[in-house]
């Protein structure tokens, strides 16, 4: 069919960082947006649940999906104004890291610290994608989608999206937005982040003492290559545990008692705390259940060492988020999107 392409009884194990296998009743790859409403109102689709998916590396599948699996697989960037702020509007099926380093390359500022995030430009805003100090939402002007409800194309400015830490309305809203394109604004030049998370002494290991933004992206590499597992190498979502926000009080006494339990101020006068330090105290770090695991590398990351489950790693997920509430008191939450019975 010209613009997308049906499959019925779909594998999704190449579909999902986490490498799990599960299936799709129909999954359908779109080439190109504006064939969506024809697609959508095919029976099989228009009758099914649906789930738009880009590289399936911020999900879960704890069994099979049960309707329609939508992966956006247009592209295009283009550059709708320049100067000092360039107005750029992307497809929803460009890879997130390809962008970053086209900004990059076309000397662009802003989204640097970024880098070597894996998915698509569409999934972005949705989880509004974090690391280093910084968040996408910061660059997005608005997000062009298409409402399933009202069936047409609209455009939602920065404020209708709602964006707050690892959220957006997409996903208190799921099914209701197709993302089509997201418009960023990126500067040329602006104050660079560099005191997160080890970037300034990765800088100096670099003997850089004055970086611009392709040297803070370099070392942010460096810094993920160092401590994330490759998801080419063994199956993993990344971040797979957000960092819980507190209050201040909260906060104020877990350090108190832990006092290597790093927190960072929040606007609205809470804390953020660590995930990784109080799973690794809990014990959890490097731990194996079957091929289900936490990295050895990094606290925060669910693995998949070959042939684990979605179920078995959903399960070592949850062992983990309540040792760590018997042990401070604090919830943890997923990052990712747990597809299936929870």
């Amino acid at each position: 069919m010209g613009g997308y392409m049906l499959i019925e009884n779909a594998p999704l194990a190449k579909r999902n960082t986490l490498r799990v296998d599960a299936r799709a009743t129909l999954l359908a790859e779109v080439r190109d947006a504006a064939k969506l409403p024809e697609l959508l109102d095919f029976p099989a689709v228009r009758h099914s649940r649906l789930l738009v998916l880009g590289e399936g590396s911020n999900m879960l599948f704890t069994g099979d999906f049960d309707g329609t699996v939508l992966a956006m697989e247009t592209r295009g960037v283009q550059v709708e104004s320049d100067g000092d702020c360039a107005r750029i509007a992307v497809a929803a099926g460009e890879r997130w890291d390809d962008f970053v380093r086209w900004t990059l390359g076309q000397g662009y500022a802003g989204l640097e610290n970024l880098i070597l995030i894996p998915g698509t430009v569409g999934a972005a805003p949705i989880q509004n994608i974090g690391a280093y100090g910084c968040e996408v939402a910061e660059f997005v002007e608005s997000v062009e989608a298409w409402d399933t409800r009202e069936r047409r194309v609209v455009t939602l400015d920065h404020a209708t999206c709602a964006f707050a830490y690892r959220d957006s309305l997409f996903k208190h809203e799921p099914g209701h937005y197709v993302v089509t394109a997201v418009r960023f604004v990126l500067p040329r030049s602006r104050p660079l982040r560099t005191d997160y998370a080890g970037i300034n002494e990765e800088l100096a290991r670099m003997g850089v003492d004055k970086p611009a933004p392709f040297h803070v992206a370099e070392a942010v590499v460096r810094l993920r290559m160092r401590k994330l597992p490759d998801p080419a190498v063994i199956g993993n979502a990344g971040s797979f545990f957000k960092n819980p926000i507190v209050d201040a009080a909260l906060a104020e006494a877990l350090q108190r008692e832990h006092p290597g339990l790093a927190a960072w101020p929040q606007p609205d006068g809470r804390c953020k705390v660590s995930a990784a330090w109080m799973i690794e105290a809990a014990g959890f770090k490097g731990m194996r259940e079957g091929d289900a695991g936490i990295s050895s590398r990094h606290a925060l990351v669910l693995v998949n060492h070959g042939h684990a489950t979605g179920p078995q790693l959903w399960a070592l997920a949850q062992r983990v988020m309540h040792g760590v509430r018997d042990r401070f008191g604090v919830q943890l939450e997923p990052e990712p999107v747990v597809i299936g019975t929870r």
